[in-house]
This record gives C-alpha cells, structure tokens and sequence, in this order.
C-alpha cells in the first residue's frame, strides 16, 4: 500500500498542497481527481521525488521511500516525454533496459505491451511519426514496460478515441488485478467513475473527500428515490418527511428524511394503484464532484 500523510507544499506566500493523504491500496485502481491547478500533478510529483514537500511523507508498506524505491513505480507524466526519433519497439526496449532488463527480457517486454495496447502495425514507426493517441499509448507502454510495483499516472487517457480508452482500461485492469496498486489522475469523470475502486478529490490543495467509490456515492446520494406509477403522484407533497423534487403525473423524484418515511411511500403508492418503478437514485461522480469542491 501507498501512504500518503500530510504533505505541505507552497511556493511563497501560496500554499500548494495542504495536510494532503490518502492512501493506494494494493490491487485496486484509484481516481484522483480535481479541478486545473488543485495540486493533483504536484502530489503525484512528490510521491515521486521529483519535487521535495515541505512536510509529510510518503511510504509504501510502512517504509517511508528513498531514491532506490521508486525505481520500482511507473510514472506517466502529462506531458508527454519520450524521444521523438526513436522508434517505437526501440525506445521501449531501451527504457526497460535502463531498469535492469537483459536484451531478451526488455524485447520481450516491449513485444507484449505493443500488442495489448494495439499498437502492433506502429511497432517500427518512430515516435514522432505516431497519430496523437498512439503517442498517448506509446506513454503509457513506457511506463509499464519495467513492469513497476507500482503506478502513478497522469491523464493517461487524454487524447485517446473510445477505443484506445477501451484498450487501455483493459491493460490497466490487469495490472491492478496482478496486485499493483493504481493511482491515476483524470478530468474525465465518467472514466474515473466507471474504472475506479477508490477516489481522492483534491480542490485548492486540500483532500475534500476520499474513500471507495460505493461509501463516496452512497454518502452523497443520501435518500433520493424516483417513483413512476399508474396513479397521479400529487399526494407525495402532502406526505410526512418526503421533498418532492421532480414531478409529472405518475413520475415524481422525492427526497426522504428517514427509511422509514420511504417505506411510508412505498405503501401509500401501492395502496394507489401499479407500482411501476420504486427505486433509488445514485448521483454521479460528476455531482459529487461539483457538490464536494463548492
């Protein structure tokens, strides 16, 4: 597991990150997420020594990191940063080398990635020559290719087509269920909300909320119900503890204080006519987002 506690960042009189922490467990994908300039890339930056924190620290399994350590991650900075003439299956072979990878292994290395990440017609093409989104993938093979321990990515989804989204989350999913553990950032929410296990949610430098996806949803979500039935839904107004916050003749979006005002509805609505559709709402991450960082 990645610790992360307390880091301090600031930049004069401007405090960049502040008290920062959370946690990347082993095996699971985590989301972070936040608006341009939340200290999402400078948190990422210190985990990976590449920026020192004024204060806090960063440990993987108890131990705080040192130098060494972090050989084992794999990072994928924004922008993007590999050698422009050199081919494809050449550049990656040379990073995995650069790790500690013999000739045979690196190739070996390199070959697999290409093909998952569906860049095999590309493999002898050099890096300038690549599409956009082929870069992006190219990036992203270059961070898994020593086949790190761990995963610290940022947007790694940017400029990518469905598709290559698609192969990408694939090649990903698989890392995190061989047990590494995953943090990535990205302002595609319905991305992050589809393929993340936990979420972090920085805003102005300070974590505004943090923990699985389902306790972060079933925390925001609170009692919000939609009800479509076969009699005029007009009684929910009258009905104790109940906030109708949508309505339409049978279809009403209500809002309850308690589980047992709901219950009341569920019967009173049964006692009514057909019941076609009692449920709860969940809110996206999307509304959760706007709703953590007001």
């Amino acid at each position: 597991m990645l610790e992360v506690r307390g880091l301090q960042k600031r930049y004069g009189a401007r405090a960049v990150l502040d008290d920062v922490g959370f946690d990347v467990v082993e095996g699971r994908m985590t989301g972070f997420v936040g608006g341009n300039g939340a200290g999402k890339t400078t948190t990422m930056r210190i985990i990976l020594g590449v920026l020192d924190a004024d204060a806090g620290t960063v440990a993987l399994d108890g131990a705080l990191l040192g130098g060494g350590d972090r050989r084992r991650f794999g990072y994928m900075p924004e922008e993007r940063g590999l050698y422009p003439k050199m081919k494809l299956t050449e550049q990656l072979v040379y990073l995995a080398r650069l790790h500690g990878f013999d000739a045979a292994g690196a190739k070996r290395n390199a070959d697999e990635l290409i093909d998952q990440l569906g860049l095999g017609e590309r493999r002898d093409d050099e890096i300038e020559k690549l599409s956009l989104g082929n870069q992006q993938r190219a990036q992203i093979a270059a961070a898994l290719v020593h086949r790190p321990e761990v995963l610290i990515l940022d947007e790694p989804f940017s400029g990518l087509d469905p598709i290559a989204v698609d192969t990408v989350v694939g090649v990903l999913k698989d890392r995190a269920l061989a047990g590494v553990p995953v943090l990535f950032s990205s302002h595609q929410l319905d991305i992050v909300e589809r393929l993340c296990d936990d979420l972090v949610i920085i805003a102005g430098g300070t974590i505004r909320a943090s923990g699985s996806t389902a306790s972060l949803r079933e925390q925001h979500s609170g009692l919000r119900y939609e009800l479509l039935g076969s009699a005029d839904a007009g009684w929910l107004r009258e009905q104790p503890g109940i906030h109708v916050a949508e309505f339409d003749a049978g279809f009403a979006v209500f809002d309850a204080d308690s589980e047992a005002a709901v219950q009341a509805v569920l019967r009173e609505a049964v006692s009514r006519g057909d019941v076609l559709t009692f449920a709860r709402q969940q809110r996206s991450l999307a509304q959760i987002f706007t709703e953590v960082i007001q």
